[in-house]
């Protein structure tokens, strides 16, 4: 079955039998070489976008243009200007909430977790003037147990990743909070 797959491909990971969900296994076992004592493995394959075809041989294999939502494929799609850039050309701090990316001037932002939902919450209500509590609650949670001094710590790493620049796009509203301030 692994010599069928296009060019290109990957195997992430193989799962032993035990492990497959029952009704998998009842749907392709006989098809899979179960039935000639076979033991049946799953696996999951990545296959690059730019497949013309979808692997032979593989039970389920997804071919071209028929991921939902998707009536053409990805060439299609990429030629009709539905596909977004990677990287934003434009100046400033812009924050990709489908990709997790967050970026000044283009330049991709090393960001933990936590660093890229404040950006991103912050970024999404500008001039707007965030309490450090509301900004525990929408960041880390209402099961967060922590202080103000938290999202203080967080405010000054994310300042210092944004650079000279920027790091005043976040602006401190004494005894209150944070507020975004997009720089002109």
């Amino acid at each position: 079955m692994l010599a069928a797959l296009p060019e290109g491909a990957t195997v992430v990971a193989a799962l032993p039998q035990g492990l497959l969900p029952q009704g998998l296994l009842a749907q392709y076992g006989a098809q899979a070489g179960a039935a000639a004592g076979h033991p049946m493995v799953g696996y999951l394959v990545l296959v690059p976008a730019e497949s013309p075809v979808a692997p032979a041989g593989v039970p389920g294999a997804v071919p071209p243009g028929s991921v939902p939502g998707s009536a053409a494929g990805p060439a299609v799609a990429a030629a009709s200007g539905a596909v977004r850039p990677v990287r934003p050309a434009g100046r400033g701090i812009s924050v990709d909430a489908e990709r997790r990316n967050a970026y000044v001037d283009g330049r991709l932002l090393d960001l933990t977790y936590l660093e890229f939902e404040l950006l991103a919450h912050l970024t999404e209500h500008p001039q707007r003037v965030h309490t450090r509590d509301h900004l525990v609650s929408a960041v880390w949670g209402y099961g967060h147990v922590g202080d103000g001094r938290t999202v203080d710590v967080h405010v000054a790493r994310l300042r210092r990743k944004l650079g000279p620049a920027y790091r005043d796009s976040i602006v401190t509203v004494r005894r209150v909070g944070y507020k975004y301030t997009p720089v002109s």
